[in-house]
């Protein structure tokens, strides 16, 4: 069965990454209502060995990226990584976004068997175009998604435990 490239790929990107923003935008709103540094929640970790949500929201926005501009043969967009406020990392996401959208159908229908090479530090992989988006780009790009959807966990117990501590006699929403 022929699957349409572009399908598997720029709206998916698109959606995800769009909704990703939301949920930033009430991140940062949150943080505002709660008086909550914003560094605090773009540098928490759930775990001590996994990267800051920061850096999470980094290799989401590179997945999306690297996935359709490898795809279309196209030069890859490059930010400094230096990301540190909720507008830079929205920034961020608006201009992974502009990028994805801009390619058409016509640019990656068909790459199902070109040669993708992706270069490592530890040496090269090659795959083939559908095998890169569906078996490397997606799961990349889901996986680094749902952790940084996790993140909101320790601030919501952070938020419950200063309800609670703070504030005996009420009840915990």
């Amino acid at each position: 069965m022929t699957i349409s490239m572009y399908k598997t790929s720029v709206p998916i990107f698109a959606q995800f990454l769009t909704s990703m923003s939301a949920v930033l935008d009430k991140a940062a709103a949150h943080c505002e209502v709660k008086k909550i540094e914003p560094a605090t929640l773009l540098n928490m970790r759930l775990y001590p060995d996994m990267f800051p949500l920061v850096r999470q929201l980094r290799a989401v926005t590179d997945h999306a990226i690297s996935g359709t501009a490898r795809l279309a043969g196209a030069e890859l967009i490059a930010f400094p990584n230096t990301e540190a406020s909720f507008p830079e990392v929205q920034d961020r996401i608006a201009k992974t976004i502009d990028f994805v959208k801009s390619f058409k159908p016509v640019q990656i229908d068909g790459t199902e068997d070109k040669e993708i090479v992706v270069k490592f530090s530890n040496g090269e992989r090659k795959f083939k175009g559908q095998t890169f988006l569906l078996n490397f780009c997606l799961p990349n790009f889901f996986f680094s998604r749902n952790h940084r959807l996790r993140h909101s966990t320790p601030l919501r117990h952070r938020a419950r435990q200063a309800r609670f501590h703070g504030n005996a006699g009420n009840t915990l929403g």
